[in-house]
């Protein structure tokens, strides 16, 4: 490094986790895929491409990072996770709704048009 040029701040890099939950036949929610950067960044596309709903918290990422995929979630964390999980069935009650409302107008149009 030149002594004449400063250093530049580098930002954070973004992390993601992604949990999967089968109540039939998981105790718990498991761990499928973590990553900083890039694989953070395919991880949060592909959660926005399929309609998955997104939850921030730095801190339970960070707790989460340190497990290993395929791994349940330790019972510490279930509180936590019990919080992800009532605001993703939240997110998917509103989304619901929504398309319900959509297609509720869109067969009055159909039926106005007759």
């Amino acid at each position: 490094m030149d002594e004449r040029t400063q250093p530049t701040s580098v930002a954070p890099q973004r992390k993601a986790v992604a949990l999967k939950y089968e109540a039939e036949r998981d105790l718990a929610p498991k761990v499928i895929a973590k990553g900083r950067g890039h694989v953070a960044e395919h991880i949060l596309e592909t959660a926005q491409k399929n309609a998955v709903p997104v939850y921030q918290d730095k801190t339970l990422v960070n707790m989460l990072m340190a497990l290993e995929i395929d791994r349940e979630i330790p019972p510490e964390l279930y509180k936590a996770i019990a919080e992800v999980m009532a605001y993703v069935y939240k997110m998917d009650k509103s989304h619901e709704q929504i398309a319900a409302a959509r297609r509720l107008a869109a067969q009055r149009r159909r039926s106005s048009l007759f």
